[in-house]
C-alpha cells in the first residue's frame, strides 16, 4: 500500500476553509495510506464520489514512484534521491523570500516534436521539476505565500497543481498519467484540478494577488500570450516579475542530497571515459555510441547533453557536435560529454591520444593545461573567497605562462584566439545551471561548478609549427566545500601516465 511521505496530509483541512478555492478544485479525499483512482469526468467537480481501494503498485502513474519502481526510489523519495519532504522545503524556502499574496506561477515544459507525431524524450522545466518534483507535460504549478505562524514557520504557502485527469483511451495510446487526485497523494499538493480547467480555475488561485512571479512566456510575436491575458484580467492589481532572479540562488546552492546525485553522475561519467580510453576507435561515432551505453551501463540515465565528439583540430570548435568523422592515428580526440541521473548531470572533458601515445608536442600542451586546470580546481572552496569570474582570470594568466614557456607569442588578443571561453559555470539540473546567476557571486558551500581551461591553436604561422591544429580541454565537475574542493567526475582519467597506461 501507498506509504505517504511525511508532507502528503499537510493543512488539507484549513486549505478547505478557503472558500474561494474549495468549491473548485479537488481537495484531498485520500487520508489513508492508498491511493483510489479517480472515476468522474474532468470538468465537473462531483458532489460525491465512490472510490475502490487498492495496492498503489497495482497503479499505474506517469513517472516511477516508489510502490512501483522500488528498484528506482526509496521510500519517501519523488524522484531519485530527492524525498518529499525536501520538494516542500524548497517551495517553503522560496515563499520565505516573498511577500505575503505573492504568487508563482509554474508551466510545465511542453512535449516537442522531432516530426509529425515522432517526439523527442520529454524533460521537465528545470525550475518546474526543483520544486515539484511532477515530471509529465501539460501541467501548471500553483504558489501562492501565506503569513505563518511563530509555531510552524515553514507553513507559508499553499500548493496547488493542474495535471492531466486520468483518461484511460488516451493512455491506452501515450502510456499512464498520474491524474489529479495522485497529485494530492504523492506529490504533495493542497489541491488539484483538471489543466483543461484552466481558465476557470486559475483566477480562483491568483485572486487578489499583489505580485506574480513567473518565467512564463507573456508575448509571442509581439503579442500577448493566452496566459498573459489570463494572469492579466485575473489579477489586473498584480505586478508580474521574473521569477528567476528570486529561486536561482536557492537551485545555485546544492543539498547534501543533490550533490549526492550529481556524484552518481559524475562516477558513472568517469568510469565511462575510462572504460573508452582503453580501446582502439576508429570513427567519431562509433566512440559517441559507446559513452552513450555506458553512461547507462555505469547507473546513469543516459546523456545529460549531445556529446562532442572531436578527433584533430576538430577539437577547437568548441561545440562540434557531428561526431562523424574518421579518428586518425597520430591525433588526439577531444570528448565533452556527461551522463545525468535523476535529473542532474555531470560535464566533463577529456583529451587523449588515439594511438593511446602522446606525441611530445601533445604531450607538453595536454601537462600545460592540465597543470592550471589543476590550480583552477583547488581554487574551488568557499575559505578562497574568490568567484568564477576571479578564477578565470587566474586560469588565463596561468595559461599565459605556461604557454610562454612552450614558445607561444602571447601577446595582443593571443589569449583570446587561444582560451576564447569562460574557464567554468555552474552546474547542476541544468548543464549551465541557473541562467543569469552571476559568475561575479562569491562561491560557497554547495555551489557546483565546472573548471574548464583549454587551448586551441589555429593552424596558421602565427603559432609554433609543432602546436597548430591541436586543441586541449581538460575540464570537471567540482562542488565547493569549506575548505576544499569535491571533485565529483575524479573517475576519468586525466594524467598522461594513467592515460596511457590503459593501452598498454
Amino acid at each position: 500500500m501507498m506509504k505517504l511521505p511525511r508532507t502528503a496530509l499537510r493543512q488539507i483541512e484549513r486549505r478547505l476553509a478557503q472558500s474561494h478555492i474549495a468549491p473548485l478544485l479537488r481537495p484531498s479525499s485520500c487520508l489513508q495510506s492508498s491511493c483510489r483512482q479517480q472515476t468522474t469526468p474532468r470538468s465537473s467537480p462531483p458532489t460525491s464520489r465512490s472510490y475502490t481501494t487498492i495496492s498503489a503498485s497495482e497503479l499505474q502513474f506517469g513517472q516511477p514512484v516508489h510502490e512501483t519502481h522500488p528498484h528506482l526510489l526509496a521510500p519517501g523519495e519523488l524522484t531519485p534521491g530527492i524525498t518529499a519532504q525536501e520538494y516542500a522545503d524548497r517551495r517553503s524556502k522560496l515563499a520565505s523570500l516573498l511577500a505575503p499574496d505573492s504568487v508563482i506561477i509554474l508551466p510545465a515544459a511542453e512535449l516537442k516534436y522531432r516530426s509529425g507525431a515522432v517526439f523527442f524524450p520529454f524533460r521537465q522545466e528545470s525550475n518546474f521539476l526543483y520544486l515539484t518534483g511532477f515530471s509529465e507535460p501539460d501541467s501548471l504549478a500553483v504558489i501562492r505565500t501565506t503569513t505563518a505562524s511563530p509555531s510552524s514557520p515553514s507553513d507559508n504557502h499553499t500548493f496547488h497543481l493542474l495535471v492531466r485527469p486520468k483518461d484511460a483511451h488516451l493512455e491506452q495510446w501515450s502510456g499512464p498519467w498520474s491524474g489529479t487526485q495522485a497529485a494530492i497523494d504523492v506529490w504533495n499538493a493542497d489541491t488539484s484540478g483538471s489543466i483543461h480547467d484552466l481558465d476557470s480555475l486559475l483566477p480562483t488561485l491568483i485572486r487578489d494577488a499583489k505580485y506574480i512571479y513567473t518565467d512564463a512566456a507573456l508575448t509571442q510575436n509581439s503579442s500577448p500570450t493566452p496566459l498573459s491575458n489570463l494572469l492579466r484580467s485575473s489579477a489586473p492589481q498584480a505586478s508580474i516579475r521574473p521569477l528567476r532572479p528570486q529561486i536561482n540562488p536557492l537551485r545555485a546552492l546544492k543539498s547534501p542530497a543533490e550533490i549526492a546525485l550529481m556524484h552518481h553522475a559524475g562516477r558513472a561519467t568517469g568510469r565511462a571515459y575510462t572504460a573508452a580510453m582503453r580501446r582502439p576507435w576508429a570513427t567519431e561515432k562509433a566512440l559517441a555510441a559507446f559513452l552513450d551505453h555506458e553512461f547507462v551501463s555505469q547507473g546513469g540515465d543516459g546523456q545529460a547533453y549531445v556529446p562532442v565528439v572531436a578527433g584533430g583540430s576538430r577539437g577547437s570548435m568548441i561545440h562540434y557536435v557531428q561526431n562523424l568523422a574518421a579518428l586518425r592515428s597520430g591525433e588526439t580526440v577531444l570528448v565533452d560529454a556527461g551522463a545525468e541521473y535523476g535529473g542532474y548531470i555531470s560535464d566533463v572533458t577529456r583529451v587523449w591520444p588515439v594511438s593511446g601515445k602522446f606525441s611530445p608536442p601533445q604531450r607538453d600542451l595536454y601537462e600545460a593545461v592540465l597543470k592550471v586546470q589543476r590550480t583552477g580546481v583547488a581554487l574551488c572552496r568557499e575559505s578562497a573567497g574568490m568567484t568564477l569570474d576571479q578564477i578565470h582570470r587566474v586560469t588565463e594568466r596561468l595559461l599565459r605562462e605556461q604557454l610562454d614557456l612552450l614558445g607561444f607569442d602571447t601577446g595582443g588578443d593571443a589569449m583570446g584566439v587561444l582560451f576564447p571561453h569562460h574557464v567554468g559555470h555552474y552546474v547542476g539540473l541544468d548543464v549551465h545551471d541557473v541562467p543569469g546567476y552571476g559568475r561575479d557571486v562569491k562561491l560557497r558551500a554547495g555551489h557546483c561548478v565546472t573548471v574548464e581551461p583549454g587551448v586551441y591553436v589555429p593552424d596558421d604561422e602565427r603559432w609554433p609549427e609543432h602546436f597548430r591544429g591541436l586543441a586541449v580541454r581538460v575540464e570537471d565537475s567540482v562542488c565547493v566545500d569549506d575548505e576544499s574542493p569535491l571533485v565529483l567526475t575524479t573517475e576519468a582519467v586525466k594524467e598522461v601516465v594513467d592515460i596511457e597506461a590503459l593501452r598498454e
